[in-house]
């Protein structure tokens, strides 16, 4: 800590929380934990593995889910050290400015997970719309092309996010309100104007509204496409092609949507109940969309399972 002047000190260093309440349990908190991290981390690396080495997977809908696998895989790294810290060392003290670049990071990946979700999205709709033009329209380059684009898009949307926080003042409170660092709740403790970062933040969070929106208007178009195919089987094929997608943006958002709820109507709550939220939203889509993928699409699940069993047979 350093002094500016006599009225206040400022602060450096922010402290995180684990399980209030729990403190005394942490150690054990850590094993679900650093399983749910250890199982998430492979899920996604396998996906990323088998999607690599198999030709026939080199399709738009696999790449995009490669995207989705690289967003999870940075979500889980940027949350892990802090968690790690927390629950095994009972070290929950943090450098602001090691705070700021994991905020960052943490709301970097989270934006890139809803682009590519949106992307995927769209990638259903042409596959159920025009599915014979389909390949010729998201062709490898234009998939990369795009790939690029909306990874630079979403890291762009929160590079201010460190800056703003970092021109900001801590004097007082330094005990945040989760177990890693996020924009909201490292704004609140600021002592001097905060009034940019939270316009900044509405504009952020209104990004993600604008991505679940046009997820809703696209599977809105795939809807009605659906219902102007004649055969009934033909339907559910169709629908069947877009369960995963569906279950990952259920994965994704509704964690996002509650935690938004219970901090806007629900003040009063434990904040066992917020923490437990908060980690739900960092933790449960990486390690269920990989699950998810594996379980739903065949061409996937045939591939991890022969994996398996080759490797079975080596042994």
């Amino acid at each position: 800590m350093s002094i500016i002047n006599t009225s206040y000190v400022e602060i450096t260093t922010f402290f995180l929380v684990g399980m209030p309440g729990l403190e005394y349990a942490h150690s054990w908190i850590s094993i679900p934990i650093c399983s749910v991290y250890l199982i998430a981390i492979l899920g996604n690396c396998t996906i990323l593995l088998i999607i690599r080495t198999e030709p026939s997977l080199h399709e738009p809908m696999y790449y995009f889910l490669c995207m989705l696998a690289m967003s999870d895989l940075g979500l889980s790294l940027s949350s892990l050290p802090t968690m790690l810290r927390i629950f095994l060392f009972n070290a929950p003290e943090i450098s602001s400015n090691a705070c700021f670049a994991q905020e960052f990071f943490i709301h970097g990946f989270s934006a890139l997970e809803s682009s590519v979700l949106l992307i995927m999205s769209f990638d259903r709709f042409l596959a159920t719309h025009n599915p014979l033009r389909y390949s010729s329209i998201l062709t490898t380059v234009r998939v990369t092309q795009i790939g690029i684009v909306f990874s630079f898009k979403s890291m762009l949307l929160v590079l201010p996010f460190p800056f703003t926080l970092r021109s900001l003042r801590y004097c007082k409170k330094k005990q945040l309100s989760h177990s890693y660092c996020l924009h909201q709740d490292v704004m609140k403790l600021a002592c001097s104007d905060n009034r940019i970062d939270v316009i900044y933040g509405f504009f952020g969070a209104l990004c993600f509204m604008v991505d679940f929106i046009l997820i809703f208007v696209s599977y809105i178009l795939i809807l009605k496409t659906v219902l102007g195919i004649a055969s009934k089987k033909e339907q559910l094929k169709a629908l069947n092609t877009c369960a995963s997608h569906i279950c990952a943006v259920i994965i994704f958002y509704l964690p996002i949507i509650n935690l938004a709820v219970v901090h806007r109507f629900a003040q009063h709550v434990s904040p066992l109940i917020n923490v437990l939220m908060a980690d739900v939203l960092l933790l449960v889509p990486p390690l269920m969309n990989p699950i998810v993928y594996c379980a739903k699409t065949k061409q996937i699940r045939v591939r991890v399972v022969a994996k398996l069993c080759q490797r079975q047979l080596y042994n």
